[in-house]
């Protein structure tokens, strides 16, 4: 029997993925699948929930009990959570929330497909259905994390690191590229490590070598990757080859030595800004993402005014930052969350505010300048657009009048006329 199958993915883009692989399978079974769908009534709900931080731990179970609701109002017939938060909780989960009908861990999508009466055939990683627009797509290269920081419960949700062997990895992305795709994001919990657990070595750049040689695939991007015992051949590697793109995402997520030590992060101060200025060295034209966490247990006002001067002293393209909350089972669980809610909020705001006029800053010197994007969705009178040193959703955009006849998926030359925080004004030429 046919089922309309409502997936609902919260997080980071590794769910997202998840998700795909899922829906991948259950479309082949002849399921009618959805992402994020609105009709009237859906046979399943499957919520892919989220579990790294208390506010993505809270968005998770309000998504589960409105589900809930809409089961009892019989536009829902069954409700499925899986993912991080239901790997972690499913006890309570259970117990708190009986409504729902299943719940599965994070590799238990084969489970999930069982319990839908849906078998896998062949390999998984075979039948894949993208979530995002059809020209970009994200490239799960490993699972689990073999990182201890004292902060994550990452390594605690999925295990260790397990690396998919690189011509598993160019099949698919071959795949992709046949189906339109002409971005590769590549992500895992550590790009950076890809390969140690089984070839005993670093592979990223050599996986790198293999995805650029795909015709048609126009960009490949790198997320998540780690500063400690940084992989210097892979950004020789983007200097050289125009398909990766000038980007790296280097969560740094603080620059104090007494900070950084107690997170585990086995790097220091200075060793952080040497790689930040070797990178940059290498790559002029780079653009880094990065990440802090505000508010650690033990950080002081001298560590915080630190981490501003750095901010300050660096100029990132783009930066982020989030709140520290405690989470069970953590090395960190177990200190004193000695910064108050009130200052933690101030801190947030007051690293934000930097980077964006910090981003100001950069953005206008933009103006003037050519520039190729490419066209991710239309919204209101505007075509959404992004340049190479943009990641989607969490990044800058390129914002271009409708007025001009432009495909979505397609790639332009812009000239940049105008530049906000965290925006360009493009005209195409």
């Amino acid at each position: 029997m046919s089922l309309n199958i409502n997936i609902v993915t919260l997080g980071c883009s590794k769910n997202t993925v998840d998700s795909e692989f899922l829906a991948g399978h259950l479309l082949k079974k002849g399921h009618n699948v959805t992402f994020e769908g609105a009709k009237q009534y859906f046979d399943v709900v499957i919520v892919n929930t989220c579990g790294f931080i208390g506010d993505a731990k809270e968005e998770s179970i309000n998504n589960i009990l409105l589900q809930c609701a809409l089961k009892q109002t019989q536009k829902v017939g069954k409700v499925i959570v899986c993912g991080c938060l239901s790997q972690r909780y499913m006890a309570d989960l259970k117990e708190e929330i009986p409504s729902v009908d299943e719940f599965f861990g994070v590799f238990e999508y084969e489970k999930i497909l069982e319990y839908l009466d849906t078998d896998v055939k062949g390999s998984y990683y075979t039948e894949r259905v993208i979530s995002t627009p059809k020209h970009y797509a994200y490239l799960k290269i490993a699972e689990g994390c073999d990182r201890s920081c004292s902060y994550c419960a990452i390594p605690l949700i999925r295990g260790k690191n397990i690396s998919r062997p690189i011509e598993d990895l160019v099949e698919e992305a071959k795949r992709l590229v046949k189906s339109g795709v002409r971005e590769i994001i590549l992500i895992a919990q550590d790009t950076t490590y890809y390969g140690l657990d089984i070839y005993k070595e670093r592979r990223l750049a050599d996986l790198l070598r293999e995805l650029v040689k795909i015709d048609n695939l126009k960009w490949i991007r790198l997320q998540y990757t780690y500063p400690h015992q940084f992989p210097m051949d892979v950004i020789e590697l983007m200097q050289k080859e125009e398909k990766i793109c000038n980007y790296i995402d280097l969560p740094l997520q603080h620059i104090s030595d007494s900070i950084l030590s107690s997170m585990n992060r086995n790097i220091t101060s200075e060793e952080t800004k040497n790689l930040v200025k070797q990178i940059r060295s290498i790559v002029p034209d780079i653009a880094f993402r990065t990440t802090f966490i505000v508010g650690y247990p033990g950080e002081t006002e001298e560590d915080f005014e630190n981490l501003k001067s750095f901010v300050s002293e660096m100029r990132f393209e783009r930066m982020g930052s989030f709140m520290y909350s405690p989470e069970e089972g953590t090395p960190a669980y177990e200190l004193e969350d000695d910064v108050s809610d009130e200052v933690k909020q101030e801190r947030f705001d007051e690293i934000l505010d930097i980077q964006q006029e910090i981003s100001l800053e950069i953005n206008q010197t933009k103006i003037g300048k050519e520039i190729e994007v490419v066209i991710d969705r239309r919204e209101l009178d505007f075509w959404i657009a992004r340049t190479q040193y943009d990641s989607p959703e969490v990044d800058n955009e390129v914002l271009i009048s409708d007025t001009y006849k432009l495909e979505v998926g397609k790639f332009y030359k812009v000239k940049i006329v105008d530049a906000v925080e965290f925006d360009l004004i493009g005209e195409i030429i």
